[in-house]
């Protein structure tokens, strides 16, 4: 989006192939005739790189593809402003944070490919007179070429919109296969004892084992009254009013409110680490001190707010018994900060990467709305938290082996060992190094980490959820066995809470 705005002169510094997006820039040379569009040569390109990576396995599931719209994908808060996005100003913006998905997306796709496919896709391209472009600049000009053509007109942008939908993560076969409407009676039960039972683990005050390690994030500059207000109404000056803070100023609101994460540490299996493909190809920790961090957002009250998402991971959930099904390789936690235009948390929410285990811990600015009467998971909130101006403070108590969520409480405990962590960067996940060379996503084509099933996925499967258990790639975590619910649902906290009366 950012190339058609520079003058023809700058542009062309940038990337001199590819200034014919711009309107003002000269023709694009090519091995075709000149008369042969830009958009038509693209969309070959563009076809050629997607059957190479859907051969070589290395599709990224983060993003929806768009149907007829190649260079845009479309996520689930995206989504929900399809329908709003009439006038000329917000349509062009939506658009462009399409575009984003989708360069993102490829350009992990591309890193990812295995040297002969690579070398195949380059063959492609330069017979459509793009072989010297780098990968950032093919997708950038491309990019915008193709999404022109896919929003000419009217009827293209209304129909854009009708399509920028997400699937979700449920599999309708699987529940009419398993008889859906009465094994979920059975199953809603079972899950009610267990909400039960976090419920009065959040009663008991967290006890601290002597085993225990505080993960504490790494010092930050210190915290100025309004910092994370002034970077929030900065960055909302956008025709959708979306927070969207440039990268420093991400990295700077992550460590503002990274949490320190209490872990009950019994073994190795206990201690966290980055994930890492292990000598038989598939997903383990190597020893880091490292929360894996991302924004997110959430429409909540008519705003959209900002979010941070913090993971952390360990090498195993252990079995607690012989034939434990809810044992299996990785594990993590990860805890989610909803930030107010104020900057200060309204709502903590947390799951494990499985979509697993989902809760809500909301501050007293924030109201529960009833329960709705109907047997598909409510909100499970365990405790409340009284109004507090950062995240930062916040202790989150993990529960040895099965990595539970135990406890929340506003303040850091004392007399506990400390291990500082930094937070990195999610999307470092998308490209890992493998042992044979070359690097691969954390992910599968899915969305799923390969090797991290759980063998309550054949307990579970009437229930419609694939591999349920299995590690998913964000924007994949269905969080609930009986209804339907998304961990990145655009409307999550207007389902559940109301803004408190102040």
């Amino acid at each position: 989006m950012q190339l058609c705005r520079q003058s023809p002169a700058v542009a062309a510094l940038v990337l001199p192939l590819f200034v014919a997006a711009c309107a003002s820039a000269p023709a694009l040379p090519s091995r075709d005739a000149p008369q042969v569009a830009l958009a038509a040569r693209c969309q070959r390109a563009y076809a050629a790189l997607d059957a190479a990576v859907d051969a070589a396995g290395v599709r990224d599931a983060q993003a929806a593809r768009i149907d007829d719209a190649p260079s845009l994908r479309v996520s689930r808060l995206l989504a929900s402003f399809a329908d709003e996005v009439l006038a000329p100003q917000a349509f062009a913006q939506w658009r462009s944070l399409l575009e984003e998905e989708d360069r993102v997306a490829r350009l992990s796709e591309i890193a990812n490919l295995p040297d002969g496919p690579t070398r195949e896709v380059r063959a492609a391209l330069a017979a459509e007179g793009f072989g010297a472009l780098p990968p950032q600049a093919l997708l950038e000009g491309c990019g915008h070429a193709l999404a022109d053509a896919a929003t000419a007109t009217p009827q293209a942008r209304a129909g854009l919109r009708a399509r920028a939908v997400v699937p979700d993560d449920y599999d309708d076969a699987a529940r009419a296969l398993g008889l859906y409407p009465l094994t979920r009676i059975a199953f809603a039960a079972g899950i009610r004892r267990y909400e039960q039972s976090v419920r009065d683990a959040f009663v008991a005050a967290p006890a601290i084992p002597a085993s225990a390690i505080a993960y504490v994030p790494a010092a930050t500059a210190a915290i100025e009254p309004g910092e994370s207000r002034e970077i929030l109404a900065r960055s909302r000056s956008n025709a959708l009013g979306i927070p969207l803070p440039n990268d420093a100023e991400q990295q700077r609101l992550l460590e503002m409110h990274a949490p320190t994460f209490v872990v009950d540490t019994r073994g190795d299996h206990d201690r966290i680490g980055r994930p890492a493909f292990g000598a038989d190809g598939l997903a383990t920790t190597a020893p880091a001190q490292v929360a894996f961090a991302r924004i997110a957002h959430t429409r909540f009250a008519g705003r959209t707010l900002l979010q941070l998402v913090y993971t952390i991971w360990f090498p195993e959930r252990p079995p607690a018994h012989p034939g434990d099904v809810f044992a299996g390789r990785l594990d993590g936690v990860v805890w989610r900060v909803t930030l107010g235009d104020d900057g200060a948390p309204l709502v903590f929410d947390s799951m494990h990467p499985c979509g697993c285990y989902h809760l809500f811990v909301p501050t007293a600015r924030v109201v529960a709305k009833p329960p709705v009467a109907t047997l598909d998971e409510q909100a499970l909130i365990p405790a409340t938290l009284p109004e507090i101006a950062s995240g930062g403070g916040i202790a989150v108590y993990v529960e040895s082996g099965t990595h539970y969520v135990r406890g929340v409480r506003a303040s850091a405990p004392g007399y506990v060992p400390v291990q500082r962590y930094r937070v990195g960067r999610d999307d470092a996940l998308r490209g890992l190094a493998t042992p044979e060379g070359g690097t691969r996503s954390l992910y599968g084509p899915d969305g799923i980490v390969a090797g991290t099933g759980r063998a309550e996925a054949a307990l579970f499967w009437p229930l419609g959820i694939r591999s349920a258990g299995a590690m998913r790639q964000w924007g994949r975590h269905a969080t609930a066995f009986v209804g339907r619910r998304h961990f990145d649902d655009a409307f999550l906290l207007d389902r559940y809470f109301a803004p408190a009366l102040r």
